[in-house]
């Protein structure tokens, strides 16, 4: 990948045309709301630019999505990857063009350099920042659906400005949001105050079975495949749940374990003291220094004994 600053990112935005923008798997806030703000931006510079749709993509993020998604990647088109951290988090339905991403744009300090060329600033806490920058550039008028997708994704990566990722950047790009007519109310309705009743009863378990190591400073919990059937969860309500173990008080290091297939996800939250992306590394994955994540063979229980043995690895006497 050949690297960028951030105005030469702007000129070869300026410079192209035919864009399609391309978000990760199991795609969140940041994702979805990069994606839709820079589509948005490019069109009012008279640019062609869609959103690709994901088979992913949930009822919850749709509102932002309308009128910008297009079903398969047209001849020709520029691929602009947003907060796309590796390569093998590239969407279902464009895994198989990962080396001809011309442009990726993220904020994740990963060792995988996939794409053509790109920009990545690991200072930001939300890849939404960098786009915002991205549009002030551009000269693009922010209005208020590119506000609401901005602030989206720069609230749902910081969990609505709790997390450690946090900074006066963050905070200051929020409130341009809003000065652009973003329904900030409206959006943390959704996003963060509204839980349908299958989601507490998630909640319910995970605080009934979760696992606790290292005298309290290490929470474990495991969603089961069979569990997300019998409460009829969907992917909106496990959505946020990587953190759940953080909230817990005396907790360092949080673990949310998925079990999908014959392979267990794994989530990592650590307090400031604690490097989540040094432990997931353990397991062949990675992320940020607070938030990171891998995915193993053996489903819940390989990843239950990976995690441990990295957690262990680290430092932390189990």
């Amino acid at each position: 990948m050949i690297p960028l600053t951030l105005p030469e990112t702007a000129g070869f935005l300026r410079e192209h045309d035919n864009y399609i923008m391309l978000t990760h798997r199991r795609p969140d806030g940041d994702t979805i709301g990069c994606a839709a703000a820079l589509c948005g931006g490019l069109r009012k510079l008279g640019k062609q630019a869609y959103v690709l749709e994901n088979p992913q993509f949930t009822e919850k993020f749709r509102p932002y999505l309308e009128g910008l998604t297009i079903p398969a990647i047209p001849d020709n088109a520029v691929l602009v990857a947003t907060d796309i951290a590796t390569g093998k988090l590239m969407p279902l339905s464009a895994e198989d063009y990962v080396n001809q991403v011309d442009l990726r744009i993220d904020h994740h300090g990963h060792d995988d350099a996939f794409g053509l060329r790109g920009y990545v600033d690991p200072t930001a806490a939300a890849c939404g920042e960098i786009i915002l920058d991205l549009l002030r550039l551009l000269e693009v008028p922010v209005d208020k659906p590119i506000a609401e997708a901005l602030y989206c994704a720069i609230s749902t990566d910081t969990g609505c400005f709790r997390y450690s990722n946090t900074t006066a950047r963050t905070l200051r790009a929020a409130a341009e949001c809003r000065d652009c007519g973003a329904d900030t109310f409206a959006v943390n309705q959704v996003m963060f105050l509204t839980k349908r009743l299958e989601r507490l009863k998630l909640e319910a378990y995970l605080t009934a079975h979760t696992e606790f190591y290292a005298g309290g400073k290490v929470a474990v919990s495991a969603i089961p495949e069979a569990l997300k059937l019998e409460l009829g969860l969907t992917e909106d309500d496990i959505d946020d749940i990587s953190g759940f173990g953080r909230e817990i008080a005396g907790v360092q290091i949080g673990v949310m374990l998925r079990e999908v297939g014959s392979q267990g996800k794994i989530s990592v939250r650590t307090s400031p003291a604690y490097n989540a992306s040094a432990i997931c590394a353990h397991c062949g994955g990675g992320g940020h220094k607070a938030a990171a994540g891998a995915t193993v063979d053996g489903g819940l229980n390989g990843a239950k004994t990976a995690v441990l043995q990295a957690i262990a690895a680290e430092g932390v006497a189990l």
